[in-house]
Parts: C-alpha cells; structure tokens; sequence
C-alpha cells in the first residue's frame, strides 16, 4: 500500500475570515492586548480556600501541629492574599482609568471590608449546617453535613460572593458562582439575599435568580427554579438590569422539587409548595399549593408465548 502524504496543515488562509469577527470597538469583549483578566481556575482554588477557613479540616488538610487560633491565621492570611490578587486584576480590567496603586487600593480595601464580616458569615454558615441536619433524617450528623453535602458548600462561596457583590466588585462574584455551579449542580446568582438556617436537600438543579429574596428557615428541594417571568425594558427596547422580577420567599417555606415560581411575586411565611407546580401569583401565608394528581392507568399486559 502506497504511504500516504503528510498534509502540512496552514492556518495563514483562514486567519482573514476569522479576524474579521474581532469587534475592536472599546467597550466588547475583547480581551487580546488589554490587563489581565481573574482567573476561573483561581477562584475555583479560592473557594476550596473559603472552605477550609469557614471549617478547618473540611478539605483534609492535616494541622495537628497547630493551635486553632494558628490555623486560622495561616489560612486567612493564605485566602485573602489570593483573593486580593484577583480582586485587584478585576478592578483593572473593569476600569482601565484605574493605575496599578488606585487597583491595589481598592483590593485591600475590599478584602479588609469582607475580613470583618467573616465571623458573622460563619455563624450564618454554621446555622445552615444546623438546618440541613435537622431537615434531613439521612444525615448521621453534623459533621457529615460539612463534609459532603453540596448545599454546604455552595452557600459558603454564596455568601462571600454575595458580600462582595454589594461591594460593586466586578466579575469575581459571578465567578465564585459559577465555580460552586459547576461542582454541585446549584445556580444561585450572588445578588439574591438568603436569610438564616436556609437548606437544599439534594440541590441538583435549583436555580435562583439574581433579586430573589429569601426569608430564614427555608427548605428546597432538587430543581427548584425562582426565576424571572418576564424582563422589563426601557423605551428603547434595551433591558432593564437590576429591576426586581424574582420571587420573595418569607420565612419558614417549604419548596419541593421541581417547582417554578417566576416573577416579583411573594410565597408568604409557612407556606408549602408541592412537587411540579408552576406558580405566577402570590401565595398566601399558611398555604399549601399542589398540582392535582394525575390519573393512573394499570392494565394487565398479555403473557407472551415464545
């Protein structure tokens, strides 16, 4: 059989067309040549960080050589460095007015800013724990709700990136969201406000909404969606960001799987919504909501002969 010929591949009569897509107005994203942009594997590493700070020996690491009050100086110091460095390129890159010291300013400024709310960042994480044990029979206790339940660790990167996104920092708090995504199947952008003792049984595929407001001692369950119904627009027909269109869950709510609640509409306090249900309106305090059970047919199937 004859050999066949290596066929040099050339880029060069390609690259034209493929150019021609580069918008070069200021303003689109376009990242060649400007300042460097964070880093998603960073933050994915800032996260495991966050967790092994809000609970030492969460990720394994073995210290016994330490006090605790060593440990957590070593690993402040060691989460907040990192943080600084990739809330310093983010400001640079979000405000090219901004030089190398007013950046750096800023990133010190907003690391010291989020250093102060830890202690109240983990009691609040320490209640959730508590929630997801006490609502779930499963769990052995405590400890191995830390260890190994998705919500856990999602809610700890949720409520750093939530902080730093009222600050105003740029891109990084969507990207510890979508770090904490990708790992455990729950979406929870970090402008929604999430109150005490707040648990996801199971988790994969909630999704909650950026201006979602949710009260404390709530419960939901796998595939939970508290969406938008519509998006508002100005005159012009451009969107308008930052309005209100999630839905506000006061306290004490139960949500079972699968449920759709879409709008600026509110579930009031003690309320349960059932499995499937598609919800527009407002709820009223001490109700249940459920879907009509569908009918269920049984026949008995013909024995086959061979």
């Amino acid at each position: 059989m004859k050999p066949c010929k290596d066929q040099q591949f050339d880029a060069s009569s390609y690259v034209d067309a493929f150019y021609g897509t580069f918008d070069r107005v200021a303003g689109n994203a376009n990242f060649h040549g400007l300042k460097p942009l964070p880093q998603m594997l960073s933050i994915g590493e800032i996260s495991n960080e966050f967790l092994e700070l809000m609970f030492p020996g969460r990720c394994g690491r073995d210290r016994a050589e330490l006090g605790l009050q060593e440990i957590l100086s070593a690993q402040m110091q060691e989460v907040c460095t990192q943080l600084k460095t990739q809330v310093f390129l983010a400001c640079r890159y979000d405000d090219p007015s901004l030089d190398e010291c007013e950046a750096q300013e800023k990133a010190d400024s907003t690391v010291r800013k989020l250093c102060e709310l830890l202690p109240q960042l983990r009691i609040q994480l320490k209640m959730d724990a508590k929630a997801a044990f006490d609502g779930d029979p499963a769990a052995r206790n405590i400890r191995e709700v830390i260890l190994s339940y998705p919500c856990i660790k999602t809610l700890t990167i949720h409520r750093i990136a939530h902080e730093l996104f009222k600050m105003g920092v740029p891109l990084i708090p969507r990207m510890f969201n979508e770090s904490a995504h990708k790992e455990t199947g729950i979406d929870i952008h970090p402008g929604a406000e999430i109150g005490n003792s707040f648990f996801i049984d199971h988790g994969t595929g909630v999704v909650i909404g950026e201006t979602t407001v949710i009260g404390n001692n709530v419960k939901l369950y796998q595939g939970v969606t508290l969406g938008a119904l519509s998006f508002p627009k100005d005159a012009c027909g451009s969107l308008i960001r930052g309005a209100k269109r999630h839905p506000t869950i006061e306290d004490n709510v139960t949500i079972y799987s699968n449920a759709t609640i879409l709008g600026d509409i509110t579930i009031g306090k003690n309320a349960v919504i059932g499995s499937n249900v598609w919800i527009k309106e407002s709820v009223a305090p001490n109700t249940m909501v459920t879907i009509q059970e569908p009918k269920i047919t049984v026949r008995e199937l013909r024995s086959r002969t061979n």
